[in-house]
């Protein structure tokens, strides 16, 4: 268990990276659509590879041969109504208010447990709550504000969607899978399954704002690699060795609060963000909290 928490943690570090780049190329004027598209064609190629030095790679399509319409679906959920909305956020909010709201995953991850006949586990719910008040710190002051209330709801909204299919569609694939794939190729299947979605979407992009300039494909690269490779493998990893385990598996999702924190800095440092006021950085605070409750719960368990 500690193991996963390491890994969810770590996930969560290359995962800021998302929430930095798609920032910056939203502000040199790079359209969200190939930001989030570029992405996925890009690390294609790379989990190719990575499974494929391993000499993986037939598994995967004899998996999907198995049951195709699914592995679409659920790879369409997981990847591209995931990342989609969350690449779009990125218009209405500095890169570590759209990590905050992000959050939503955690909430959205607990409450997933009855589609599987599992119960929602009452202690995590503890931790999940203090987590959202440091949230809700964090976007307090951008509500009240007249002139940034729209910006706000677009984030939730969107967030909203991108938080629920995230994780939905991560468990229904390991479902699909059980114990016949491991996670690289789990990964690469879901990303080869997606790309019909990103090819549309690319579509449009390409007749609406034309190509993406090369600075915007450079940064869409670091992403694929980071985000999409690193981050997604370690992400994956991490709640396949808990998959069993309700409890253990809402809280290595938790991790995923920690992008708030690497976001912050990221986009302080690089970006030139807006350091947070008093109230935001209670609300840090408070996620920190969360996280190092989540922590202690998990040891409590006795999982290794």
């Amino acid at each position: 268990m500690k193991k996963a928490l390491f890994y969810g943690i770590l996930s969560s570090a290359f995962f800021a990276f998302t929430f930095v780049l798609n920032r910056s190329m939203n502000l040199t004027g790079g359209y969200w659509v190939w930001s989030a598209s570029l992405r996925y064609f890009f690390s294609l190629p790379m989990l190719f590879a990575i499974v494929a030095v391993k000499g993986n790679v037939k598994p995967v399509f004899e998996e999907i041969k198995k049951k195709p319409l699914p592995w679409i679906i659920w790879s369409t959920v997981g990847f591209g109504l995931f990342y989609a909305p969350l690449t779009w956020a990125s218009e209405f909010g500095e890169s570590w208010l759209v990590a905050s709201l992000w959050q939503l995953t955690i909430v959205a991850g607990v409450f997933l447990n009855p589609l599987w006949g599992k119960k929602i586990p009452v202690k995590s719910l503890i931790t999940i709550l203090i987590i959202l008040v440091g949230v809700f710190f964090m976007q307090w002051e951008n509500f009240i504000n007249g002139s940034e209330q729209k910006n706000v709801i677009n984030c939730v909204i969107l967030i909203a969607i991108a938080a629920i299919t995230y994780p939905l569609g991560n468990r229904k694939m390991m479902s699909i899978c059980e114990d016949r794939l491991d996670t690289p190729q789990r990964v690469l299947g879901m990303t080869i399954c997606s790309i019909p979605f990103w090819i549309l979407l690319s579509l449009f992009g390409g007749f609406t704002h034309g190509v993406p300039s090369a600075t915007q494909s450079i940064q869409s690269l670091l992403v694929a690699l980071f985000s999409a490779v690193i981050a997604t493998l370690l992400f994956f990893q991490a709640t396949n060795m808990v998959r069993n385990h309700p409890k253990q598996l809402s809280m290595v999702e938790g991790t995923i609060a920690g992008e708030v924190i690497f976001t912050l800095i990221g986009g302080i440092l690089f970006l030139h963000d807006s350091i947070p006021t008093g109230i935001q950085f209670i609300g840090i605070g408070l996620i920190l909290i969360g996280m190092i409750l989540n922590c202690r719960v998990a040891s409590e368990e006795g999982i290794e």
